[in-house]
């Protein structure tokens, strides 16, 4: 069985241990990160805004910040990347990533308008395009529906990623590093998966799916 951590409370991480789970993974889901070298995996989930600090930068309309939090999740996933283990960012999961090797942050979209949650209807929904050599193309085709739930995105992309995803408006909404098996993607899908599917978007679980398949 692939066993994939996750940091924080499980209660709070729920919908993804669900959809891991669907999938066949064992998840360890703990704030107590000396447990994570026993796992194959890393997800790395959606929250609230990192620190700009982190990629030097002044707050310009980050919130919610948890500077500890992003700080052990910086570290998690450059200690996963450095032992070859596999990687899934999701929403706040991709921000991380891309500040961890080298990117920034755009901190308040110009359309976050189309992108953020909504208080009365939830995520939002909209086409994204996946160009050719994309694993999400491969799983979902050319051009498909996810949900989207934020306000920043990823800015200047790290040089070891490539951009595996955006909406019309050219916000980045996938990344890929292939060659270290590490994944992001912008929306959520455990939101898109099981009781939560939703018929304008593609169904989540293949991402799932798709990552598992990566753990050796």
């Amino acid at each position: 069985m692939k066993h994939v951590f996750l940091f924080g409370e499980r209660e709070k991480r729920a919908n993804y241990v669900e959809a891991l789970e669907s999938c066949g993974a064992l998840v360890t889901v703990s704030q107590d990160t000396a447990t994570a070298p026993d796992c194959q995996a890393l997800l790395l989930p959606g929250g609230a805004d990192m620190d700009p600090a982190l990629y030097g930068a002044e707050n310009q309309g980050s919130r919610g910040i948890d500077r500890q939090l992003d700080e052990t999740e910086l570290a998690l996933c450059r200690a996963f990347a450095a032992q070859g283990k596999p990687i899934l960012g999701i929403c706040r999961g991709l921000q991380v990533l891309n500040v961890a090797f080298g990117g920034d942050l755009v901190q308040d979209l110009l359309t976050a308008a189309s992108h953020c949650w909504l208080e009365d209807t939830g995520d939002q929904a909209h086409p994204v395009t996946a160009p050719e050599g994309s694993f999400l193309r491969l799983l979902y085709g050319e051009a498909f529906g996810v949900n989207s739930a934020h306000h920043q995105a990823a800015g200047r992309v790290a040089p070891c990623f490539t951009v595996a995803a955006q909406a019309a408006d050219g916000v980045v909404e996938a990344l890929a590093w292939p060659e270290k098996r590490i994944y992001a993607v912008q929306f959520h899908p455990e939101r898109m998966t099981l009781r939560h599917r939703r018929p304008d978007t593609v169904d989540g679980r293949a991402l799932f799916q798709f990552f598992l398949s990566q753990v050796g």
